[in-house]
């Protein structure tokens, strides 16, 4: 089963999980709702439900309330890898093709496809495919030609979220998060911590807490504003010249692709009165779709752990709305409701110029590899997946110690083994190969009494297993973790089927209650379930699935176009003067190659439907 919400596939979720024919959602750590899959697959519920206290009356948390919940229950199988190869084919062959004549192929089916609600989800997995491929700027050029070709107002390029967009968007994440993170995390964390009052808006300045807060009486609206405009100006410079200096740190793949996308963008409008729209194509993606919303929501961007409070908001969204006019190139400074933003315009003008200089070197770029790199493999060996601090804590013979055995290390996890010392700079540090893990998996809080707890058990050349018990700071980050080792283990062999979720204190197992440490284990694992976030890893499998399953929505009309092209065809060649029409014999070429195109795409779906049915019955035996 996958989880709606998360995008995981098996149980024991961090907040959802799926044991004995019932779904329970779980809020925080006291209370849950519970649904049967019976219910999730007749019609999605969507309503208020009671929270329900756990069996033990101690860890009911008093009262619970209830939450408004809408839940969708989505099952799905992943075939192996060589069935999905004829599709991966196909794909593969639609990025080579002419894409402003392209309308039979895989990509131009799933561009029709894709409504708005999946359109980020579908993008995601299509990034993710040709990015393992070591074709992404080959993807990204191709849904950028299709786009160019069919816009005739050069204001309303990519402001849609259309397909290309959101594949550009998507792909900005995956592979310039670290990046992000570089050029803005040092200015985010001064705004949370100094926790500056800045407002601009009249109608939204409260001149007692500026009082408050300066210990200088009431200051009048005039004093309030020039306040404010100079912390912003002071953030707003510190934003600016962290970017324009960012050329070098800038990842090459990001760069070549912003490459492409500006020669297409000045092919299709060319001439002095279009200079600009070079420039805003890139801006509308690095600063609209990345480091605007980044300064918005930081925490969504994983630049923060926790959200703003009230007033920071107010702060980061003034500064966001300033990056935005900076990306828009201040082509709408005047205009609109917000007014009040004209303190601000002299710096915004001021900052466009540096950004038009910055955004000519970031495109000025040698090399003609592909923008993602080469084929990337699901973990290479020396690439550091994830890495931070973690608490950390060992099995005992005699039993597992207090809760403040924990000791505090610094992890990184490679393809290759998870190692860890006291600091990041230590020399001296421990590992743990990563083909030695049989499995990955959450721990009960009630083991240790501590949040967030997983468990890594490996096996020595002798059998033996052993269990690293693992802390995390808050449960995204455990979510992370686990995915991030279930997917770098996930090619092991001898994996264990079964472990247990809890600890094996006072001579017993606090899950299951046996008195042997050696017994079986008493929950099943799951090591196919993995977090589909931007930090991920590849899997392609998985995405190609995804894919399969939104081409198989379309299939249906697929056939119809099939008929129809057929149709036209027979019209074409019934009418009169075909010998010497060479336009009507060009237009049954061009039909024909359509109805093939349709003809195998269709083809390959009945081929995988065939495929997904013999693999049900092989699993019902």
């Amino acid at each position: 089963m996958r989880c709606w919400s998360c995008g995981r596939r098996g149980g024991q979720l961090p907040h959802c999980e799926w044991s004995s024919g019932i779904g329970t959602w779980w809020a925080r750590t006291t209370s849950w709702v519970e649904f049967t899959p019976q219910t999730l697959q007749k019609k999605p519920p969507n309503g208020w439900f009671r929270l329900l206290p756990f069996p033990r009356a101690e860890d009911s948390g008093g009262s619970l309330g209830a939450l408004r919940l809408k839940v969708r229950l989505t099952e799905d199988r992943v075939l192996p890898s060589q069935c999905y190869q004829p599709l991966m084919d196909l794909l593969l062959e639609s990025v080579q093709g002419p894409a402003e004549e392209d309308t039979t192929s895989p990509l131009a089916v799933l561009e029709e496809l894709a409504s708005g609600d999946c359109r980020q989800d579908l993008a995601t997995k299509l990034v993710k495919l040709f990015l393992g491929r070591g074709l992404a700027g080959s993807f990204l050029d191709y849904l950028t030609r299709r786009e160019v070709a069919r816009t005739n107002d050069p204001n309303t390029l990519f402001r849609s979220n259309s397909l290309a967009s959101k594949s550009m968007e998507q792909f900005m994440k995956l592979v310039g998060m670290r990046y992000l993170h570089e050029v803005l995390r040092p200015v985010i964390s001064r705004v949370f911590e100094e926790k500056k009052y800045m407002e601009l808006d009249p109608c939204k300045m409260d001149l007692n807490r500026s009082r408050r807060i300066s210990f200088k009486g009431t200051p009048t609206e005039e004093q309030v504003r020039e306040t404010s405009l100079g912390l912003l100006t002071g953030y707003l410079g510190s934003i600016m010249d962290a970017i324009v200096s960012s050329t070098g740190r800038c990842p090459l793949a990001l760069r070549l692709a912003f490459k492409k996308l500006q020669r297409r963008v000045e092919e299709r409008f060319p001439g002095v009165e279009h200079q600009d729209v070079k420039y805003l194509a890139i801006s509308g993606f690095l600063f609209l779709r990345f480091f605007a919303p980044a300064i918005l929501t930081p925490k969504l961007f994983d630049l923060r752990d926790q959200h703003a409070d009230p007033q920071t908001s107010r702060s980061l969204l003034l500064l966001a709305k300033a990056v935005q006019s900076i990306g828009n190139l201040g082509q709408q400074l005047g205009q609109g409701k917000e007014l009040w933003l004209a303190p601000l315009h002299p710096f915004l003008l001021q900052s466009i110029s540096r950004v038009r200089d910055f955004l000519d070197q970031l495109v000025d770029v040698d090399g003609t590899e592909e923008a993602g790199g080469p084929a990337c493999a699901l973990v290479q060996p020396s690439t550091i997946v994830r890495e931070g601090f973690l608490l950390k804590r060992k099995e005992e013979p005699a039993g597992l110690a207090t809760r403040f055995a924990f000791k505090k290390r610094y992890f990184r996890l490679s393809g290759q083994d998870l190692s860890y010392s006291k600091t990041p700079e230590w020399q001296v540090h421990s590992s743990i190969p990563v083909s030695c893990i049989r499995a990955v998996e959450r721990v009960d809080e009630g083991a240790f009494q501590l949040p967030h707890v997983m468990q890594v058990v490996t096996q020595d050349g002798t059998g033996v297993p052993h269990t690293t018990y693992l802390q995390c700071k808050n449960v995204n980050d455990l979510n992370q973790w686990l995915s991030a080792l279930r997917k770098a283990s996930a090619a092991n062999q001898d994996k264990l089927a079964a472990c247990h979720p809890g600890a094996f204190r006072s001579g017993r197992w606090t899950c299951c209650l046996q008195a042997e440490r050696l017994a079986a284990g008493c929950s099943r694992t799951h090591s196919a379930v993995t977090l589909g976030d931007w930090s991920d890893p590849l899997d392609p499998d998985a995405e190609a699935q995804a894919v399969y399953r939104q081409l198989l929505l379309g299939r249906d009309q697929l056939r119809l176009k099939l008929l129809e092209d057929s149709s036209l065809d027979t019209a074409v060649d019934i009418g009169p003067g075909k010998d010497s029409d060479a336009t009507d014999g060009a237009r049954t070429e061009v039909l024909a190659q359509q109805r093939d195109a349709t003809t195998h795409l269709l083809q390959v779906l009945d081929d995988l439907e065939q495929a997904h049915k013999e693999f049900q019955k092989q699993m019902a035996l």
